[in-house]
């Protein structure tokens, strides 16, 4: 019988992000090849994988990446069944790891980032891996990038939402723009960007409430274009009341520092994956009832 010395498991474990025990066990049974024994644990992984895909997976963090100049950045929504995987360092360390790639490789979706290597394996093994590792369904769901034009500020709002914004200005009204997207998450940078279909929509909602409001012609005229300019305020970026002042609009403020937003991303993490009801605690209880 082969001897699987410590060596030869720490080196498994590094190759594929799975629990000591498990690596040793595989390299028995594969009698101390180390390949083979990787890709009965990929085999083993993926079939977890497969079995945890159907289950939801709504929690999770944002990986985020900025590098050094502030020129390029990331955001990475990785996702989990439950808060408390959320919070487990092999998890978020993954998640900053995906930014990182993307940020520097530019996959064009979230297949070609889950075919890229990582330490030395692919993006997907090291996702099975951890589901393997876990026991929780992973997903990476999306990402954004972003080149600056000027710099880049981030902000992680609790690891739940994670920003960009491509600012010329001061480093602090960077942060602080950054602060405004995550609170009121604009659709659009200026109204410029709202597309003319949107427009028309608001324009004909407008029209029609001022036409059974009864008044004269030149009046309801002005109530569409007041209801239509507000509208489109509350939807932007530049228009919004800034959070920290507002009385005063993102505009008006980037105005009197002499400074401008070329842009931004942001990413919620879970926003529009419909979760499951239930009483978790309930769930818990019937899992450690299984266990005994």
């Amino acid at each position: 019988m082969t001897e699987i010395s410590a060596g030869m498991v720490k080196e498994l474990r590094e190759m594929t992000g799975l629990g000591m025990m498990e690596c040793k066990k595989a390299l028995a049974e594969a009698g101390g090849d180390l390949r083979k024994a990787e890709e009965l644990l990929r085999i083993k992984s993926g079939a977890k994988a497969s079995k945890a895909a159907s289950r939801v997976a709504a929690e999770g963090v944002i990986g985020a990446y900025l590098s050094p100049d502030a020129r390029l950045g990331a955001l990475v929504e990785l996702n989990c069944e439950t808060d408390f995987v959320a919070k487990n360092d092999d998890f978020v360390g993954f998640a900053k790891s995906l930014a990182e790639i993307v940020a520097t490789r530019n996959p064009k979706d979230v297949q070609e980032l889950s075919s890229l290597d990582l330490l030395g394996a692919k993006v997907e093994q090291r996702r099975q891996a951890l589901i393997q590792k876990i026991s929780e369904n992973i997903s990476i769901r999306h990402f954004r990038r972003l080149q600056a034009l000027g710099k880049l500020a981030l902000y992680l709002h609790a690891t739940k939402i994670g920003v960009l914004v491509d600012f010329e200005g001061p480093d602090e009204l960077g942060r602080d723009i950054a602060m405004h997207v995550a609170f009121h998450k604009p659709a659009y940078l200026t109204k410029r960007d709202v597309p003319a279909d949107i427009v028309t929509r608001e324009r004909d909602i407008q029209t029609a409430r001022a036409r059974e409001s009864g008044k004269p012609a030149e009046i309801a005229a002005k109530m569409v274009e007041g209801a239509l300019n507000k509208f489109l305020a509350e939807i932007t970026l530049l228009g919004q009341p800034f959070v920290k002042d507002d009385k005063q609009s993102v505009e008006k403020v980037l105005t009197g520092k002499k400074a401008k937003v070329n842009g931004y991303a942001f990413i919620v993490v879970g926003e529009g994956i419909e979760k499951k009801s239930g009483d978790f605690a309930a769930q818990v209880m019937a899992q450690a009832g299984k266990a005994r």
